[in-house]
């Protein structure tokens, strides 16, 4: 980190910065404060990919945060910002005490860690910012913050930094600070990746666009970002790749969009910037992104998509059963029949990762193996397998509230009454999850990819950004702990060499590492939900473990 800080002195030394990272708030405040920026730990899932890490060497977390490392961007530049991701290391007390200001942001799934840092901060006596997607959504789950940043990046944001500006003691009472003109996207800084260490993560993200046109019943994301997506510049895209270029090569990036192709004629206007940069620094990166499955109708799309080195995309096919399809407003996912679609993306030589979820209105008993069968034929080897759970601010919360069927009780693993009796559900969810990730099922899958799927993505060079020493030295670190943790020590080692053998004798290392890393990870986690030791949704209620002190 203190190598990426120097870096970043001598880029403003001598100007060197991209105009993108430079934009702040335009207050011009008349005192200093020190900030600290504290994104919290998540709770372990399916989606935090962890027991990949031991095989990576010094990651520890997933992904950076985006919202928090923007807030730390737009701060005034004579404010001093410290940011700590707790997912790599947890602010100590010498952190609190040297802050004014300790703002920190997160989801509904880091409520208790993020109340955890606002009574620490308390007993510092420091004052407390709450932001992001959560505070923004439910601003009484976090009673006893002093000030609540709800919303997006904008005026509200230009509000409470003048107040800390003009404060320096805790207030007697909450303040509510509201957006009411968002900041538009194009004018975002760049994330302060410079206060960060990107080797710590799993891989890369970047924000082009926010919001989704459409209206699925269990989502959040219009109701908090709206149903116009709004997007950056393509230049600020860019700003922000070679920005995380000079803070290292974080390998892959995923584009953390509520959709990519929400904007297809934006999304079009992108990509021939990026198939550019990608051509001028020897195509240093993997691209990843969310987008609905009807992307498989564009193949305009798909093509410039290829040529940019998007290897794979996650859709939410939710379920192959279409009257659930209808009932929850996904309707867009029957445009064109689903296992057609999902052939159409691997053309394109894009690996598809799948949201599923169990425990809709219109689910039988028959629904598992239906699920179960639609894995086998479509060949998608990683699927986020979740339990339905109510969300606030959607349309799927209010209708459960009207019929009575939210439940809160943290022994549950889900906030819903379902049609069903609710330890089938939850049973429907272990099957399909432990057999999905039965490792010969999940590398036959891997196989059927490695053999249909990865072959039809574009030959990148082997330019220096691809064959410098840092990456050889990552790969070699990668390959040989997968060979010894997995194919030595690991309990599945006889699968795992059978899936090996073709691989090296082909000399396909590179999608050898990809299999070995994820496929390691869901044949874990998968091990430990069929032992009850994970939760069965993103967002449970079920506590497992216990807040740190």
């Amino acid at each position: 980190m203190t190598v990426n800080l120097k870096y970043q002195e001598k880029l403003i030394s001598v100007g060197e910065l991209p105009s993108a990272a430079n934009k702040r708030t335009s207050y011009v405040p008349l005192h200093h404060r020190n900030i600290l920026c504290i994104f919290p730990k998540y709770s372990r899932s399916f989606g935090t990919f962890h027991h990949a890490y031991p095989l990576m060497g010094n990651v520890k977390a997933f992904m950076p945060p985006q919202g928090i490392l923007i807030v730390a961007a737009y701060l005034p530049e004579k404010w001093n910002v410290r940011f700590i991701d707790e997912n790599i290391t947890c602010a100590n007390k010498s952190d609190y005490q040297w802050a004014d200001v300790v703002i920190v942001s997160g989801m509904h799934i880091q409520q208790p860690h993020i109340n955890k840092i606002n009574e620490l901060a308390h007993k510092e006596g420091k004052i407390t910012v709450v932001g992001g997607p959560s505070v923004s959504g439910c601003p009484e789950y976090y009673p006893d913050f002093d000030i609540l940043n709800l919303g997006e990046l904008g005026d509200g944001t230009d509000r409470m930094i003048a107040y800390l500006d003009e404060n320096s003691d805790r207030p007697s009472e909450q303040i509510r600070f509201e957006t009411k003109e968002r900041l538009p996207l194009s004018e975002f800084p760049t994330p302060a990746y410079h206060l960060l260490n990107l080797n710590d993560y799993f891989l890369a993200n970047v924000q082009f666009s926010s919001g989704c046109p459409y209206r699925c019943e269990f989502c959040d994301i219009p109701e908090l970002y709206g149903r116009n997506p709004r997007m950056k510049t393509p230049e600020q895209v860019i700003a922000e790749l070679d920005m995380m270029l000079q803070c290292g090569n974080p390998g892959s990036v995923y584009f953390v969009d509520d959709n990519f192709v929400g904007d297809r004629r934006a999304a079009m206007q992108l990509l021939p910037h990026l198939i550019d940069w990608q051509k001028r620094n020897g195509y240093p990166l993997q691209f990843a992104c969310e987008a609905t499955l009807n992307l498989a109708q564009s193949p305009k799309l798909l093509e410039m998509m290829r040529e940019a080195y998007f290897c794979t995309v996650f859709c939410g096919i939710e379920t192959p059963e279409t009257d659930a399809l209808q009932a929850i407003s996904k309707t867009h996912n029957l445009s064109m029949p689903i296992l057609e679609a999902v052939k159409v993306l691997n053309s394109y030589g894009m690996e598809v990762v799948s949201g599923i979820i169990i425990g809709f209105d219109t689910d039988t008993p028959e629904t598992a193996d239906r699920i179960l069968e639609f894995i086998r034929i479509s060949q998608i080897p990683v699927l986020t397998i979740n339990l339905l759970h109510a969300l606030p601010k959607t349309p799927l919360w209010r209708r459960l509230e009207q019929e009575q069927r939210l439940v809160f009780d943290e022994n549950r693993e889900s906030n819903i009454e379902y049609l069903m009796p609710y330890e089938q559900v939850v049973e429907m969810w272990r099957r399909c999850i432990s057999t999905a990730y039965e490792p010969e099922f999940l590398y036959e899958r891997f196989a059927y990819n490695m053999v249909h799927t990865f072959p039809n993505r574009i030959k990148v060079p082997n330019s220096p950004a691809r064959t410098s020493w840092a990456n050889i030295r990552k790969g070699l670190t990668y390959f040989t702990n997968i060979l010894l943790r997995v194919g030595v020590f690991g309990n599945y080692r006889s699968t795992f060499w059978k899936m090996a053998k073709p691989a090296l004798k082909s000399g396909n290392i590179e999608d050898l590492i990809h299999v070995g890393l994820v496929g390691h990870h869901l044949i874990k986690f998968a091990q430990e939900c069929v032992n009850n030791e994970e939760s069965a949704s993103f967002y449970s209620q079920k506590i497992r473990t216990k807040i740190n002190s």
